[in-house]
């Protein structure tokens, strides 16, 4: 008996635990030709919003919306799911090297934890590399208060498979333009880099800086699989972090790919309607409201007090059930 109840005072103290900790999530998500015909799809609507509700911030890849209904639909569900937060969503232009296959970036917040506060397309015209991605990044600069970090940019990426090697290299150029230009050194590269498999061969990751620089740190690591398909399993999907600031600003252990066809009980051919990907993610840490302030928490303020409350009513609690376990 009284092994149970430590055993039921242990859960306790770890629903404790999970229902005090929380994070701000940023996802990146490939939705796999996003367009008119999948918005039609009533399941893979729901399934979609479902993930996407999860995130503060999502960024969505292979956006295809070329008649310009299914962000909005998209839009429209998110807003009606969830009644407690309000969605809005910046999206970069069309982008693609051909009329006939072109995709956007596509940014969607919740309104009441981060604003935008800069978007910036990358020309793609660095002198000697004119044109090195088909779909050059389009940044955004956040503000999350909340936060640990309080302001941040995000660099999107959706690389072409056949030259990743090249575009994950060129990202570093990005990198430091965007740190000089709005003068700040919080960034967070995100996306599908196709940074595995057959696309970028580990003799060629030794030409690509965004790797070999000691001060960017893959959140994401090799042998992750970010694919829905059974018969793969490639760490195409990835986050990076740019220094030590933002990188202790990073819940620890956060970053992982969201196995929605697991976590939602869909069969393989269910997931791979909504995407043959797997969302990414990381959630950054949370400043108390305690610590929003310029004064210091001192032992015996009202935060000390309320951890004491919640420690003296576990512990009767957890006496309570003794009582009951042991009669």
């Amino acid at each position: 008996m009284r092994s149970s109840s430590l055993l039921l005072l242990s859960f306790l103290v770890g629903v404790c635990d999970v229902q005090g900790a929380s994070g701000f999530r940023i996802c990146a998500f490939n939705l796999q030709h996003f367009g008119d015909s999948k918005s039609k799809k009533s399941t893979v609507m729901h399934t979609l919003t479902r993930i996407i509700t999860r995130c503060d911030v999502c960024l969505l890849q292979e956006v295809r919306d070329s008649k310009g209904k299914a962000l909005p639909q998209l839009l429209t569900n998110l807003n009606r799911y969830d009644n407690e937060h309000v969605y809005e969503a910046v999206a970069s232009e069309r982008l693609g090297r051909t009329e006939s296959y072109q995709e956007q970036y596509v940014f969607v917040y919740r309104t009441g934890t981060v604003t935008v506060t800069g978007q910036y397309q990358y020309p793609d015209d660095k002198p000697g590399d004119v044109d090195a991605f088909a779909r050059e990044p389009f940044v955004v600069r956040f503000k999350a208060p909340k936060t640990a970090i309080k302001e941040f940019v995000l660099i999107p990426q959706h690389t072409t498979p056949t030259n990743t090697t090249k575009e994950l290299d060129a990202l570093y150029d990005v990198l430091q333009h965007v740190k000089k230009m709005w003068k700040t050194e919080n960034v967070m590269l995100l996306g599908d880099f196709n940074a595995d498999c057959g696309y970028l061969a580990k003799k060629n990751r030794k030409n690509v800086r965004l790797i070999t620089e000691k001060d960017l740190i893959w959140l994401i690591p090799d042998k992750t699989d970010t694919t829905v398909r059974s018969s793969t399993s490639c760490t195409y999907d990835r986050i990076v972090v740019n220094g030590e600031s933002f990188a202790r600003a990073v819940v620890p252990l956060s970053a992982k790919p969201f196995n929605f066809q697991k976590e939602y009980r869909l069969t393989e051919e269910q997931a791979l309607e909504v995407s043959d990907h797997y969302p990414v993610e990381v959630l950054l840490k949370v400043r108390s409201s305690s610590n929003s302030g310029a004064s210091l928490s001192l032992p015996g303020t009202k935060e000390i007090a309320n951890q004491r409350t919640k420690f003296f009513s576990l512990f009767v609690l957890s006496h309570l059930v003794l009582q009951m376990l042991t009669c």
